[in-house]
């Protein structure tokens, strides 16, 4: 039986299922420890893992100030766009748990790719990383001067659950000890992960688990909720308003169209190419076609640690609009601010791609070369 949503609730637009409510609630209340929980969300594709997540969120939000959420989905990210692995600071309940929004990730990783598949170990490198950084931020050096509280976490996973995916997932769930893990099953059984705590082995017996196994949410028409996505529509959607925070919000923007005449027209920042470093991810690309396949691409903007060990943290991304290389600049666009883009030193190149819409542009000059720009300094 579904709980009636009422007018105003965060959730009004979808119905939560009781087993969906009672989990969040167990999660929310039911563990009593030092510790705020740390809950862990997984499941096959379109089982409804995301929309799950934002409601323990607004369950979380009612007992704690702050929630803290993991997205390791670099496919359908929930607060950010396609490529990035993040950790970010939610203080708000979610108004609408089926419109997608944006958030500003408090750390994130460019992966530059929208599946693992490519570099699984980067990835749980990556994975390991960030909640390595909410560990010692949020709950290690709690009770000394950091200033900040306790928060609980929920992390999101990707539906990728079988074979590598599988093997990722478990690797995940060892590193991360979560206090609870939902796992979310679907109607196709073949599809859904093994029953009971799967990625406990022999070494780990005894050990206490908090596992609970709820069904996919269902609409009115006996749907998955999430079924009904269009993966690369979202992304596409994403990167837009991602690039939309190029202006200000009472900007005159309300179609793609005036996005795509907008962000051609928009004075890109000039960075000097000879300070700054460019990895491509993924790939090898010859010395001699870096800048070619460089321009027109969006790229991580990220900034090196003076430790060689340490990843270098992604503080947003550009779109390079052009490449001089007789005057030594690069031009990107970017909603990224001047003081946080000076501290950027390296380009991360993957395989996120502009939107099609973005480059159908009539009647203006090239969106990739253009006279009018700003300096970085």
């Amino acid at each position: 039986m579904a709980s009636s949503p009422k007018q105003g609730d965060p959730s009004s637009s979808i119905c939560i299922s009781q087993q969906w409510s009672e989990a969040a609630e167990t999660i929310a209340y039911g563990y009593v420890v030092s510790h705020p929980p740390i809950a862990l969300i997984c499941g096959p594709k379109n089982s409804g893992k995301s929309t799950f997540s934002r409601h323990l969120i607004n369950v979380l939000l009612k007992r704690y100030r702050k929630v803290g959420y993991l997205d390791t989905d670099v496919g359908q990210p929930e607060f950010t766009a396609a490529g990035l692995l993040s950790f970010t600071v939610v203080d708000t309940l979610t108004s609408d748990l089926a419109v997608p929004c944006l958030k500003t990730p408090e750390r994130c990783l460019f992966f530059g790719d929208i599946s693992s598949k490519r570099d699984p170990t980067t990835y749980v490198k990556y994975i390991c990383t960030i909640y390595d950084y909410y560990q010692k931020e949020y709950m290690l050096n709690m009770g000394k001067s950091s200033g900040k509280t306790e928060l609980p976490l929920v992390v999101n996973t990707p539906g990728w659950v079988k074979g590598v995916g599988y093997d990722i997932l478990v690797d995940m769930l060892k590193y991360i000890a979560p206090t609870h893990v939902v796992k979310i099953n679907i109607s196709s059984e073949r599809k859904n992960l093994p029953a009971g705590p799967f990625w406990l082995g022999e070494d780990d017996y005894g050990r206490e688990v908090n596992l609970l196994e709820i069904p996919a949410c269902q609409d009115s028409f006996n749907r998955s909720l999430p079924a009904q996505k269009d993966s690369h529509l979202l992304r596409d959607i994403r990167i837009m308003a991602y690039f939309r925070q190029c202006f200000p919000s009472n900007f005159n923007i309300t179609t793609i169209k005036e996005l795509a005449n907008a962000i051609a027209s928009h004075p890109p920042y000039q960075v000097s190419i000879s300070t700054i470093h460019i990895r491509h991810l993924h790939c090898q690309v010859p010395r001699s076609e870096i800048f070619y396949s460089l321009n027109a691409t969006i790229v991580g903007l990220a900034v090196t640690s003076e430790r060689s060990e340490d990843v270098p943290w992604c503080v947003g991304l550009g779109i390079v609009r052009g490449i001089d290389k007789f005057k030594d600049l690069l031009y990107v666009i970017t909603p990224v601010t001047p003081s946080t883009l000076q501290k950027v030193d390296l380009l991360l190149q993957g395989f996120i791609e502009i939107p099609i819409c973005l480059l159908q542009v009539q009647g203006c000059m090239s969106p990739y070369m253009s006279t009018n720009v700003l300096a970085t300094s």
